[in-house]
């Protein structure tokens, strides 16, 4: 299925300039996962302490783009840095699901109906957990779409951006998470049978 994931090579050719100062400022790749997963949890606090104020909703699409930048340049510094770990490994799955979870259930202060985004986020911790059981059946890391990371944090950054410029859009939450959590669930099932065919061949 098509997934904003598939442009992640392109995204990374534009931050690799960034990867040799870093590197000369002794910054490793658990430093930068820690750092996006704190200011991920610094962030969603804003929102839900004061989700009536337009601000944090405009600028959530720019932070999401941010921390999407800031999770390719761990993965950048782990590969071709020599910097892999098992430790690297753990904090980047558990960042990615408990920044998810931070940024995304601050919405459910604005929604109407608040039960459809505690399920999309729900679903969104599914799908990377469906995903991470690859490794362990003798598959890949599976990232297929078509509402993994990168794909939520657009259509989530996008909503919020509406949200902030017309808070009358907030009547829609049921729709936007009702929608993604479907597509969520799509998501979940196609990681699974990546998994299951990708192991068919082993």
């Amino acid at each position: 299925m098509p997934s904003i994931y598939q442009l992640k090579s392109r995204f990374q050719d534009l931050l690799r300039p960034l990867l040799r100062g870093l590197v000369s400022l002794g910054v490793t790749a658990n430093h930068v996962t820690l750092g996006a997963m704190l200011a991920s949890i610094a962030y969603g606090g804003w929102l839900a302490t004061q989700p009536e104020r337009a601000l944090p909703w405009l600028l959530l699409p720019v932070f999401l783009f941010l921390r999407m930048a800031l999770n390719a340049i761990d993965g950048m510094l782990a590969r071709e840095h020599g910097q892999k770990s098992r430790l690297g490994g753990i904090l980047n799955e558990v960042g990615d699901v408990v920044s998810d979870a931070a940024l995304y259930l601050p919405f459910a202060f604005l929604s109407a109906e608040p039960a459809w985004v505690v399920l999309a986020v729900t679903l969104a911790l599914l799908t990377e957990f469906v995903g991470v059981l690859g490794p362990s059946l003798g598959a890949t890391r599976r990232y297929d779409g078509p509402m993994g990371k990168s794909d939520r944090a657009f259509a989530y950054g996008a909503y919020a951006l509406l949200l902030g410029l017309w808070p009358q859009a907030a009547a829609w939450g049921g729709w936007v998470f009702g929608l993604s959590a479907a597509l969520m669930a799509l998501t979940c099932v196609n990681r699974a049978r990546a998994i299951l065919k990708e192991g068919e061949h082993v």
